[in-house]
């Protein structure tokens, strides 16, 4: 009876000291800015919501979280991300002793805080990002490809190859779990063709905004660069076509215009056939026209006929002057 009862005492100790990380887990920071779907280890995360050390923060393939941890540290975790907060060790004087954080996949952009540089710790796949008082946005591939982008301050990364110091804005390097890494070099759009992905760094090229005083770093001529190229080869071809196919209506809209201006060429043709009608009531008033006219011997030869009038007057007087003359002879020989 007695070795039943530990062993439920032993079980029940066991179940309580599992329970009792989780329930004992502090609070390490809260989020700020929420877009779409992010969550943590008890489900989404809301603004205000408190995040935990060893908390998995996952984002949508259109999530972005924006995280501020006790010490003023700044965490964006943009698109399709995986991170956890693996360590974080607090002190009283509002800095951390330590504070690493896993990445897995995705992108993100980090700001330090009021800690000393050689607290913070960043592992990834292709090796370790230190922080010598920085800003700088990092992504993870698939493959556990890094890429490291310099956006104030310094940083240190180091993997199987060997460590490359980023001490200039905008210095990049690019790193392989295998160890292949490249030198420092100013970041450039070719960098997201190397990635194999132009939605690697959305917070340079400006596929993801952020809010706040952690928006205001980035850029180093990437906004149009690569993923804003495209877009911007393929408005031509979707607004080229819009008055293409608009035209075709217009220009059978034309011909329907002169369609009714068909008709008039033969109008136009009729006054070219009706000048002779037009021009011949205008010639009579002519003298020529009146020329013609008499010789027809038509009611516009008025000459001809006062003239032949005339004859006929004149043999009518010849006439009666010789019966007058027959009437004197004839007097007189009566007499």
């Amino acid at each position: 009876m007695w070795g039943w009862r530990a062993v439920s005492v032993a079980m029940l100790c066991i179940a309580l000291n599992g329970a009792w990380p989780a329930l004992a887990a502090e609070p390490v920071g809260q989020a700020v800015v929420i877009k779409t779907q992010v969550t943590g280890q008890s489900g989404p995360i809301e603004v205000d919501t408190r995040v935990h050390r060893n908390e998995r923060i996952k984002t949508s393939q259109s999530g972005l979280g924006q995280f501020v941890f006790r010490d003023g540290t700044k965490l964006a975790v943009g698109w399709g991300s995986s991170v956890v907060i693996d360590k974080y060790v607090f002190d009283d004087s509002q800095s951390v002793k330590k504070l690493t954080i896993r990445a897995a996949k995705g992108t993100f952009r980090w700001v330090s805080g009021n800690s000393d540089s050689s607290a913070y710790q960043i592992l990834t796949p292709a090796g370790t990002i230190g922080v010598r008082g920085t800003a700088f946005d990092f992504y993870v591939g698939p493959d556990g490809t890094t890429a490291i982008v310099l956006l104030n301050g310094a940083a240190r990364f180091c993997g199987p190859g060997g460590c490359r110091q980023l001490q200039q804005r905008c210095d990049c390097v690019v790193a392989k779990p295998n160890g292949d890494m490249s030198a420092a070099r100013r970041v450039d759009p070719s960098i997201l063709a190397t990635l194999g992905n132009q939605r690697a760094l959305p917070f340079l090229s400006g596929n993801q905004r952020l809010a706040g005083g952690i928006g205001m770093l980035g850029g180093c001529n990437m906004a149009s660069a690569a993923p804003e190229r495209k877009d911007r080869a393929r408005p031509p071809p979707a607004v080229a076509p819009a008055p293409q196919r608009q035209d075709p209506p217009q220009r059978q809209a034309e011909p329907q215009k002169e369609r009714p201006n068909k008709p008039d060429k033969p109008h136009h043709d009729r006054p070219h056939h009706d000048k002779p009608h037009h021009d011949k009531p205008d010639r009579p008033d002519k003298h020529d026209g009146h020329g013609r006219h008499d010789d027809d011997g038509k009611p516009g030869n008025h000459g001809l006929d006062h003239r032949g009038h005339e004859r006929h007057h004149d043999r009518d007087r010849d006439h009666d002057n010789d019966r007058n003359r027959d009437r004197g002879h004839n007097f007189n020989r009566g007499r």
